[in-house]
Parts: structure tokens; sequence; C-alpha cells
């Protein structure tokens, strides 16, 4: 059994090295291609842009993983480490992609701050209104995927405010919506849209700080439960430092195996309960 885990274990770090040299392959052609191709415009950057894209994806974060795994499984001996490290992969993908997608919003609420605050300055140089939206549009680019849309609108006397009340689907966009609001009442009723648009940053910008605020009173919080979850593994360390063989008791007899089953249940109830707290509060 022991001799099976064994080879099991090395088949899997072959195949994790192999992803490794794929990876390293890619990125070295992709520095190739911009060396090679630096004067030839944008296809060297599409062909650049791709071969990143592909590289990242084939190999993430989530894959340390299946790597800690792998480390887990030579000295237990045992292919348990190899099945829990590689269903941790799916998890921490989530993981990955959930804050890339906030990372995306921030960037995006910070792109809506700047196309108001643009926007308002080009008022006030005394432009119109559409010929305004356009040149905020291009300078910050807070429109995101639907700023053809936009801009469409602005240039052939199109409904602005629809278009625009679209674009604030996007997540992170909401603002727009106020911008909305702003247009079709200085549309309609001959306000200041410069005003409107003050007001508007300015409750766009206290909402963002408010939201970093909490943030930052979180990530104690976030820090707190990381430290908490990593303790099994520093008794772990400490129990193999003191010649107890900890991760032979838990692979290779019942009560361990049993301790083992029952320890990682309460340890992902307790990341699952910390993160739902830590999510509930701020979202409040």
């Amino acid at each position: 059994m022991g001799e099976m885990s064994m080879a099991v274990a090395l088949i899997c770090l072959g195949a994790l090295g192999r992803l490794l040299c794929e990876r390293h392959h890619g990125v070295r052609r992709a520095r190739l291609l911009l060396v090679a191709g630096g004067g030839t415009g944008p296809t060297a950057r599409d062909r650049l842009t791709s071969l990143l894209r592909r590289s990242r994806g084939r190999l993430g974060v989530e894959w340390w993983a299946l790597a800690a795994g792998l480390l887990l499984a030579l000295p237990g001996a045992s292919v348990l480490p190899v099945v829990a490290g590689a269903a941790g992969v799916p998890v921490l993908r989530r993981v990955r992609l959930a804050g890339e997608a906030r990372g995306d919003r921030e960037r995006r609420v910070d792109r809506v701050i700047a196309l108001c605050g643009a926007l308002a300055g080009e008022v006030r140089a005394g432009r119109q209104p559409g010929e305004a939206l356009l040149r905020a549009a291009r300078d910050s680019g807070g429109l995101g995927d639907a700023q053809a849309a936009v801009v469409a609108a602005a240039r052939f006397g199109g409904d602005v405010p629809g278009a625009l009340a679209a674009a604030a689907r996007q997540p992170g966009a909401e603002g727009l919506l106020g911008l909305a609001a702003c247009w079709r009442v200085a549309v309609d009723q001959g306000a200041g849209l410069a005003a409107g648009l003050d007001r508007l940053d300015g409750a766009l910008r206290a909402e963002r700080d408010q939201r970093a605020d909490l943030r930052a009173q979180l990530a104690g919080a976030r820090a707190t439960a990381v430290l908490l979850a990593a303790l099994p593994a520093l008794g772990l360390l400490l129990g193999a430092a003191m010649g107890a063989a900890p991760l032979r008791v838990l692979l290779h007899s019942g009560p361990g195996l049993g301790c083992l089953l029952i320890g990682a249940a309460f340890e992902t109830a307790g990341l699952w309960w910390s993160a739902r707290i830590v999510r509930g509060a701020g979202a409040g």
C-alpha cells in the first residue's frame, strides 16, 4: 500500500512539473515574441496577451493546493493528501475568481468616479453635454464594455440616460445611474449639469471611502481567521519535530483517520462560518 501511494504521488508530482514547464515555455515564448516583434504593432501585442492568458489559465494559484498535497504524500506514504489537494483546487479557483471579480468591481468604481469628475470639468469649460461626455469617456474609460453604446448615443443624439442606465448594470458601475439622473434633469428641466455632477462625485467618493474603511477594519478579523486555520498545520510540524510521526498516525491508523476526518470537518465549518461573518459585515 505504501509503495502504491508513493508511486501515485510521484506520478502526480511529475504531472505538476510538466504543467510548470509548459507555463515556463509559454512565458519564454511570449518574451521572445515581444523582443522580436516590438516594432510590428498590435499583432505582436495580441499574440503576447493571448500567450500570457493561456499560460495563466493552465496553472493558477489554486494548483498550490495540489503541490502541498504532493509534499505531504511523500513523507506520509499515502494518497489521501493528494486527493485532498486535488479537491481543494476548485475551491481555491473559486476564491481566486471571486477576488478578481472584487478587484474588477473596485476598479470600475474608480473609473466611474473619474468619469463624473472629468465630465463636470468639461461642462464647466463650456462644452456641450454630448461633446463633454465623449471627451470624458475617452479620458477616463469609466463606461467599460458599454462605452460604445453610450458614446454612440451622445454623438448621434440618442437616449443617453438609457444607455447610461444599461451601462450601470455592470458590477461597480452603479454610479452611472446617478449620472443618468443628472443628465435627464439637466436636459428636461435645464438644471445645471456641473452642480449635479459635483454632488454625485462627492457621494460616490464618500461611499468608496466608507467601503475602504470597512475593509481595513475587517482585515484584522480575516487575519485572525487565517491564523487560526493554520494552527493544525503548525501542530503537525511540531509533532514531526518531536519525532511523533503525526502523518503516519493520521493516515495509517483507524483512530488517526477518524481524528483527521473530524478535524477536517471542523476546520471547513470554521472557515466557512468566519468567511460568512466577515462577508455579512462587509455587505452590511
